[in-house]
C-alpha cells in the first residue's frame, strides 16, 4: 500500500511575487479576514470546495494592514488576528496559499477595473473568485459584487457571491466579535469565531507580586489596541504544544499600581521558566470584573475562588 502524497506547503505570496505552478489559475477567496471567523470560513470553504471540484488550488487574497488602518490612521483598530495569526488560521482552513497585498496609497488609488485586470487577471490569473455579499473593492469602494460578476464575465473567470452567515438572525462579523469581547462576552465571541479568542505575546518580567501571593504568573503586554474587557478569565495557555488550563487577569491591577493593562496568567499544576517565550492564551469564560481590594488577604481569598471556578469551567479538577 503506497503512502499518501505529502500535502503541499501553505505558500504566502506578496504583491508582485511570481505565482508558482502549484498556485496557478487558482480559485480565490477575497477578504480582510480579520479573525477568520465563521462568516469568513463560509467564503473560504466555498472557494476550497470549488477548487477541489475543478482540480485547482485555493488561495485567499487579503490585505495588510487592514484598510481601516490606512484610511483612519488616528483611530487605532482592535485587530482580532494580527497578520501572523491570521495567516496561521488561513493555513488551517484547507487553502493552498495566501496572497497578501500591501494596502497603501497605490492600492487605495486603484479603481475597480484596474484591480480586476492587474491583480486578479494579470498577477493571479484567477479561475474563479469567491467573495462575501458585502465585499467592495477599488477606489471609493467602486467595485461591488455585481461589478465583480460583470468583470468576471468579460475576463473569463467565474464569480460566486456568498450570502451572510446569520446566528440567531444576527450577522456574524468582525465588528460584532469585537463588541462582544469589549463586554467580556468571550463565549459569544468564540461561537462567532468558531474557536475561543486568543492572543499571542512574549512573557516578560513582572514585579513578582503574584509569586508572593502564592500565584506565580506569566506576564504579557498585549497590543494596546486590544479592547478586551478588563477582568478575570478562565483561559488555556499553549505550552510546548499542549493547551494547559489557567486563570488570568487582564487589566490595570487596581489594588496595587493601576498601571498599563497587562495580562497575568497562572497556569494550574505546572511550573517552569516561561520568560522570553511567546505564548498563546485562549479565553474561555469571563469570571468577574477587576476589583480593588482593601488589603492582601481578601485578594487572596478571591483569587482562590477565581481559581476554583476556572478549574471547574475548564474541567481541570
Amino acid at each position: 500500500m503506497s503512502a499518501s502524497p505529502a500535502p503541499h506547503p501553505f505558500i504566502v505570496l506578496r504583491g508582485g511575487d511570481a505565482v508558482p505552478a502549484t498556485l496557478a489559475h487558482p480559485v480565490v477567496a477575497i477578504g480582510n479576514f480579520d479573525g477568520v471567523h465563521r462568516g469568513h470560513r463560509a467564503v473560504i470553504g466555498e472557494a476550497v470546495r470549488r477548487a477541489h471540484a475543478a482540480g485547482k488550488p485555493a488561495v485567499a487574497l487579503t490585505f495588510e494592514p487592514h484598510p481601516r488602518a490606512y484610511f483612519r490612521p488616528n483611530e487605532p483598530m482592535f485587530r482580532l488576528t494580527p497578520e501572523p495569526m491570521k495567516l496561521a488560521l488561513l493555513a488551517s482552513t484547507g487553502l493552498d496559499g495566501a496572497a497578501v497585498l500591501a494596502f497603501d496609497a497605490l492600492l487605495a488609488a486603484k479603481d475597480a477595473e484596474s484591480f480586476v485586470t492587474e491583480i486578479l487577471v494579470d498577477w493571479l490569473g484567477v479561475d474563479c473568485v469567491v467573495a462575501g455579499f458585502d465585499f467592495h473593492f477599488g477606489r471609493a469602494r467602486g467595485g461591488s459584487p455585481a461589478f465583480l460578476r460583470e468583470a468576471g464575465a468579460r475576463h473569463g473567470f467565474s464569480v460566486e457571491i456568498v450570502p451572510p452567515l446569520l446566528d440567531d438572525g444576527a450577522q456574524i462579523s468582525s465588528s460584532a466579535i469585537r463588541a462582544a469581547l469589549a463586554q467580556g462576552r468571550v463565549e459569544q465571541a468564540a461561537h462567532m469565531l468558531g474557536a475561543p479568542f486568543a492572543v499571542e505575546a512574549e512573557v516578560i518580567h513582572g514585579d513578582k507580586r503574584g509569586r508572593e501571593l502564592g500565584y506565580p504568573t506569566a506576564n504579557m503586554r498585549l497590543d494596546p489596541t486590544i479592547e478586551l474587557a478588563h477582568g478575570i478569565y478562565a483561559v488555556t495557555v499553549e505550552i510546548d504544544g499542549v493547551a494547559r488550563p489557567a486563570v488570568a487577569s487582564f487589566g490595570r491591577r487596581p489594588t496595587f499600581d493601576d498601571g498599563a493593562p497587562r495580562l497575568e496568567t497562572f497556569v494550574f499544576d505546572w511550573s517552569g521558566d516561561l520568560y522570553g517565550r511567546k505564548l498563546k492564551v485562549a479565553f474561555h469564560a469571563y469570571l468577574r470584573p477587576e476589583l480593588k481590594f482593601d488589603g492582601i488577604e481578601p485578594l487572596i481569598v478571591q483569587m482562590d475562588e477565581d481559581s476554583r471556578r476556572a478549574r471547574a469551567i475548564l474541567g481541570a479538577g
